[in-house]
């Protein structure tokens, strides 16, 4: 069974920005979609991000901001976020839909 483990996550002040990283146990087959959900606090979690061979496509109230990619061995998936707001503050998880596979999330707080 595939395990997913994130990183790069931390406290960081309104406009600043961070790099998520997103790294599989094994092989992932480079056709799987690898995706970004957050959680606010208080909130449902929510879609950011996803690629699936190159493709990227990303949730409106984060266009522009994020930046989803992945490696070229297909095993590990990025979130570039810059501009960051104080409503970024989540709970940011990676997600192989094809293998229902879910990172343990990596926290995020933004805040002056």
């Amino acid at each position: 069974q595939v395990q997913l483990v994130e990183s790069g996550g931390g406290l960081v002040q309104p406009g600043g920005s961070l790099r998520l990283s997103c790294a599989a146990s094994g092989s992932i087959p480079t056709f799987y979609t690898m995706a970004w959900f957050r959680q606010a606090p208080g909130k449902q979690r929510e879609f950011i991000a996803r690629i699936t061979l190159g493709i990227t496509n990303y949730a409106d109230s984060v266009k522009g901001r994020f930046t989803v990619s992945r490696d070229n061995a297909g095993n590990t998936v990025y979130l570039q976020i810059d501009s960051l707001k104080p409503e970024d503050t989540a709970v940011y998880y990676c997600n192989i839909p094809n293998l229902n596979a879910w990172g343990q999330g990596i926290l995020v707080t933004v805040s002056s």
